[in-house]
């Protein structure tokens, strides 16, 4: 496959499903500015539209942990009908924002082909017992790039995450995880993850850049919840090619600049230790 010219290769942006509410006008006008100069692949979140639309997935109980202490929404046939109706109602929200400031907005299922999984896991903690549940998730183990080709300044695809597995059945996948395999397949340089912080945080001083390294570390030893999600994506698109992997809730241009953020690459942060 032929690579796309070096101008046309997209920015991937992953939009957090607990911040798209808070993100202002100006937010988007900075976006679409870095759109119009170069092609967007957007990934988005659900989590608190999905709490929206009904009250039990804020329950605990909406939430397994596995034996390796991931965390999983346990999904079923009827939350990827949930998701999919939540994600059809942001998708408009976003195509709204975007078309209003100049670039084209083309919203893609995962699970139509574009994104792979491999079998989940089946082993859950529940009541502080191991019990077999079927949950209908699953790690990603393929993009194929082929509907993000041929993409222009000015045009945007806005991706829902969710894939297919190897029995053809429609499964949820992690949105960070699947944004950095969309960057690494997409030949994007840079991917960054908007989310509700502003920086990632090690023994609560903000972190401005980190080696890939020093984050796979701080992920293993110290990470929770989201950030620890967060950081194993990061990891993952790097591993996949992508340069720079910056995560913040600024507007997208300041997190490229380095104005704030999290910047994560490949080379080791600048004064040798994890705080720059």
């Amino acid at each position: 496959m032929n690579a796309q010219p070096r101008l046309c290769v997209p920015t991937v942006v992953k939009l957090g499903g607990s911040c798209l509410d808070d993100l202002d006008g100006a937010w988007w006008d900075d976006l679409a500015r870095h759109g119009r100069d170069r092609p967007l692949v957007l990934v988005h979140g659900w989590s608190k539209p999905l709490r929206r639309l009904d009250a039990r997935y804020g329950e605990p109980s909406a939430i397994l942990r596995d034996r390796y202490g991931n965390q999983s929404r346990w999904t079923t046939p009827g939350v990827i009908s949930d998701i999919k109706t939540v994600s059809a109602g942001l998708a408009e929200e976003v195509r709204a924002r975007l078309e209003s400031r100049g670039v084209t907005v083309e919203r893609l299922l995962g699970s139509d082909g574009l994104v792979s999984a491999g079998a989940g896991e089946r082993w859950w903690w529940r009541e502080k017992r191991l019990v077999e549940l079927e949950n209908l998730v699953g790690p990603i183990t393929g993009v194929d790039p082929a509907p993000l080709e041929n993409l222009r300044p000015g045009q945007a695809r806005l991706v829902t995450p969710l894939a297919r597995n190897a029995a053809g059945r429609e499964v949820n996948t992690d949105a960070d995880r699947a944004a950095a395999a969309l960057a690494g397949a997409t030949g994007a340089r840079d991917l960054v993850l908007v989310t509700d912080v502003g920086h990632l945080l090690i023994d609560g001083e903000p972190v401005h850049r980190i080696s890939g390294r020093e984050a796979a570390a701080f992920r293993d030893k110290g990470a929770k919840g989201g950030m620890r999600k967060k950081l194993r994506a990061a990891g993952e698109a790097l591993e996949h090619g992508v340069e720079r992997v910056v995560i913040g809730s600024a507007a997208v241009t300041e997190l490229l600049d380095g104005a704030t953020g999290t910047l994560i690459t490949d080379a080791r942060s600048s004064t040798g230790g994890a705080v720059a």
